[in-house]
């Protein structure tokens, strides 16, 4: 006879890190999103997400994959706030929403951590 014990406890564990500059903030801004009877935008999002509510990956996932389909389908339109220093791009705004929203898809139930 023996007495077992165990205690486990569980610990956060990092998912997902990206990082993308605030000079991009002006172009996300002007990538509309229709959901749920709102209008959001790209920005909201991605630099504001807590303020809007969203606190889990789920809850963004979508909409992360309708901003990045509105930024490929017309690049003329996105590409004209690109910032004139040259810091962040089109493609730099469309490769981090794309990750990030795939991110989001494999980690549903990740807690979204903000940090402006």
């Amino acid at each position: 006879m023996s007495l077992d014990i165990t205690l486990t406890q569980l610990q956060p564990v990092g998912v997902f890190d990206g990082n993308i500059t605030h000079n991009l903030g002006k172009m996300a801004a002007h990538v509309q999103i229709e959901w749920a009877g709102r209008t959001l935008t790209l920005y909201d999002i991605l630099w504001r997400a807590d303020e809007h509510g969203f606190t889990r990956a789920h809850e963004i996932a979508e909409l992360l994959d309708v901003g990045w389909n509105e930024l490929l389908a017309d690049p003329d339109r996105y590409k004209q706030y690109n910032p004139p220093n040259g810091w962040g791009n089109y493609d730099n705004l469309c490769d981090f929403v794309y990750q990030y929203r795939n991110a989001c898809w494999d980690n549903p139930q990740a807690s979204i951590e903000i940090s402006r």
